[in-house]
Parts: C-alpha cells; sequence; structure tokens
C-alpha cells in the first residue's frame, strides 16, 4: 500500500467541499421538529419545581418569618409548582405533536426519496 497515497486522499477530502447527506438533513429536520418542545419542557419543568420547592420552604417555616400567613402563602405556591409539574408532560405532548405536524411534509418527503434511493 501506499501511504504517500492515502494520506493525499486523506487531505484532499479534508478540504474538499461537502455535500450534506439526505440522512444527515432527515436527522436534523428530526430534531428541529422535536427541539421546541423538549426546551420548553426542561425550562417549565424545573421553574414548577423550583415554585414548589419555594412554596414547600414557606410552609415549613425554612423561609419567611413561620407564621401563619407564610404557611398558608407556602400551600399555595407549593400547589401551584405541583399543578405545572403535572402539566407539564401534556403540554409537552401538544407543542411536540404541533412541531411534528409543522415539519411532517418535507420529513416524508425526504424520508421517501432517501427510501426510494435505496431502490
Amino acid at each position: 500500500m501506499n501511504t504517500d497515497k492515502i494520506y493525499a486522499e486523506a487531505i484532499v477530502n479534508e478540504y474538499s467541499k461537502k455535500s450534506a447527506s439526505k440522512v444527515v438533513a432527515l436527522r436534523k429536520l428530526d430534531k428541529a421538529a422535536k427541539m421546541p418542545a423538549k426546551i420548553f419542557t426542561y425550562t417549565f419543568g424545573i421553574i414548577c419545581c423550583l415554585i414548589a420547592g419555594t412554596g414547600m420552604c414557606l410552609s415549613m417555616g425554612v423561609i419567611g418569618a413561620g407564621t401563619e400567613i407564610f404557611i398558608g402563602l407556602g400551600v399555595v405556591v407549593g400547589i401551584i409548582g405541583f399543578v405545572g409539574m403535572a402539566l407539564n408532560y401534556p403540554i409537552y405532548k401538544h407543542i411536540l405533536q404541533k412541531s411534528k405536524e409543522k415539519y411532517a411534509g418535507d420529513i416524508i418527503r425526504l424520508a421517501t426519496e432517501i427510501t426510494d434511493d435505496d431502490n
């Protein structure tokens, strides 16, 4: 084997213009369809956990004066946080469904092109 030739081909491949394959484009479209739902879910879930934790701290007297007003406020704030956490998954499914509907035509067209090229 000629190692100089292999090395030269590797250098040429490194500097030559690369054409994006259809599979890479399909992966990018799939990622673009799922990313908004993931970003929202993680952000909303973290915020709701922090709200619930703040409510628990208020109701146990860790923060605040530990009076009845703060305990009641802590219970209300905690319940708001827990309701938000409970709603996080249904909201995620809804956003994901809408995003998939938005990208469905392009993804199906590209996937059909890929499968037709293989035949």
